[in-house]
């Protein structure tokens, strides 16, 4: 057995969730670059590597980290087949001497250690999320897959999360946007970090097997058109509830109960005929399932069909013994339609003494988004729970958050990228990374250090520089310090490392962080941004550094 699979059995881990992660998936530099440094003798030499972005998604001032999980599991199993090392032979210059073919036949990652701050934490640019340190061929070999992984999590994942900030901790949050994402992995992987960044429920099967997330769904406008009228029903019977009788003809109950709803004097007027074949429907639906029924009601007319057609099912369901789970609105003015919708229902209470009918649950849909939960709240709305697609999984409003991955260190020696733009000028050295709080409980700022300086203390006063900015400054004395990094992957060198929390601890974590963000930095319209900050003696050092690197210009 190789060292590789001794050390995914150590670990109990399998490999990443898409079977299509593997070392090939990466860009052909990687492996052009990796011949080089072989060629050239360089590929031992030690690495540090930094994974982080540059701004903040979706015009906001944070951003959830995700996608360390299935960096960790591509690390586990990192190992070329011999079909992979054949493709590469195919795609790679003739020139290429076989010896480097053979070294990626024995290369893994068993030399390599990452750091990395934990999954669902709140993080801000320039904060390196993931270090990775060891050989450079290796390394560079991971960039793509640990960029892909981390990109698309942590920004649909962020999406998640101010959806839920907006919607508010009491709504219910579904996510429904398997059939509009971006490819199958879009899909699933929408599924799982939607869930992580606060989301409740998806309406993904798949996603629900392999990650245990709750599933949600009812019947779509097909189901309701596909049905014509009653006569249709044949099995009408329905046992009630406790097992106490038999209902011979559930359809003859609810048509009782519709005729009570028309000549009920506080609900006359608000519908007269409704339609037949939409009646039939629900029935169908309710005696298939009689202890989870939940309607969509806007196929027709919402409030001359779909409401009064639901309420005589529902009727007739409590009638024995079962409560109906719903309604879902799928078109029209949500706020409007939920609002009279639960008045219907607190009118039917009131009237037929139903208990708890007038809190019946009532979803909405129809392509919502951050805005439109802002303009239903604004509005004033009696919605209990969401279900959001198309916006959510696509991250319609921003497509990529950006994160690059960036040499800091090799065989202990400081490297670092310049740039004419300011902003994609990298801080160098193998760094330590701290959240500092305050007196009031909330984080105030985060600060890079060196790795071998003294980490801050609770309570000492501590200047927290800007890295390029030298007017921005700031003595802080923190009432708490927290160190952001951990190590994940050790490798076979016996360093004690983290173990991997299971989903739901991940998205409590990043309930947790949310929660105790200062609401300035998470408000939607104009947030204040969160400070990121170096140590002094980092920002003497990438200082002297960048003038040490950048190139003297001449005059002619």
């Amino acid at each position: 057995m190789d060292s590789n699979s001794n050390l995914e059995n150590n670990l109990g881990l399998e490999g990443p969730t898409n079977p299509m992660v593997s070392p090939l998936l990466t860009d052909l530099y990687q492996f052009t670059m990796a011949y080089a440094y072989w060629k050239a003798g360089k590929h031992l030499d030690k690495a540090v590597f930094d994974l982080f972005f540059r701004k903040n998604p979706f015009r906001g001032e944070y951003t959830v980290f995700a996608g360390l999980e299935e960096c960790i599991r591509f690390a586990a199993t990192f190992k070329f087949k011999e079909e992979e090392i054949a493709f590469l032979h195919t795609i790679l210059p003739p020139t290429c001497e076989e010896g480097f073919f053979d070294y990626l036949r024995g290369i893994n990652c068993s030399d390599l250690e990452i750091y990395a701050i934990p999954e669902g934490s709140v993080v801000f640019p320039k904060i390196p999320l993931i270090r990775v340190e060891g050989p450079i061929a290796v390394v560079q070999l991971l960039e793509t897959p640990f960029v892909n992984l981390v990109n698309y999590a942590s920004l649909v994942t962020t999406n998640a999360a101010r959806h839920r900030r907006v919607a508010g901790s009491s709504k219910i949050l579904l996510e429904f946007g398997l059939r509009r994402a971006q490819g199958p992995d879009g899909g699933i992987s929408a599924s799982k970090y939607c869930y992580l960044g606060g989301f409740d429920a998806t309406s993904n099967v798949d996603a629900g097997r392999r990650f245990g997330i709750p599933l949600r769904g009812t019947h779509s406008h097909a189901f309701v058109s596909s049905f014509m009228g009653p006569d249709e029903i044949t099995d009408r019977a329905l046992p009630r509830s406790d097992g106490t009788g038999v209902c011979e003809d559930f359809v003859i109950l609810t048509q009782h109960w519709l005729s009570k709803l028309q000549a009920s004097d506080s609900l006359r007027g608000t519908f007269s005929e409704t339609s037949h074949s939409e009646m039939a429907a629900f029935i169908s639906y309710a005696l298939a399932f009689p202890t989870n029924f939940q309607a969509l009601v806007d196929t027709y007319d919402v409030m001359r069909s779909g409401l009064p057609n639901f309420c005589a099912v529902s009727l007739a369901l409590d009638e024995l013994g079962y409560k109906a789970h719903g309604i879902r609105l799928d078109s029209g003015d949500l706020a409007y339609l939920s609002t009279q919708a639960r008045e219907f229902f607190r009118g039917i209470e009131k009237e037929f003494g139903v208990p708890d009918f007038g809190k019946m649950p009532i979803t909405a849909s129809n392509d919502i988004n951050e805005e439109t939960l802002d303009a239903l709240n604004k509005q004033g709305h009696e919605v209990d729970a969401f279900g959001i697609g198309t916006h959510l999984v696509t991250c319609f409003a921003q497509p990529a958050l950006g994160c690059v991955f960036k040499l800091v260190e090799i065989n202990g020696q400081p490297r670092m990228k310049l740039s004419e733009d300011v902003s994609k000028v990298s801080i160098p050295c193998k760094k330590r990374c701290y959240r500092l709080y305050g007196k009031d409980g909330y984080p105030l700022v985060d600060i890079m250090t060196g790795e071998n300086e003294e980490p801050p203390k609770e309570r000492e006063r501590i200047l927290c520089r800007h890295p390029f900015n030298e007017s921005k400054r700031a003595y802080v004395v923190p009432q708490r310090v927290e160190e952001l990094y951990k190590c994940y992957w050790s490798g076979i060198s016996g360093k004690q490392r983290e173990s991997l929390p299971t989903l739901n601890e991940i998205r409590e974590r990043c309930l947790r962080h949310l929660a105790e963000m200062r609401p300035d930095h998470m408000r939607e319209l104009n947030p204040t941004p969160y400070k990121v900050s170096v140590s002094a003696k980092l920002y003497d050092f990438i200082h002297f550094l960048w003038l040490n690197e950048a190139p003297v210009g001449e005059l002619q």
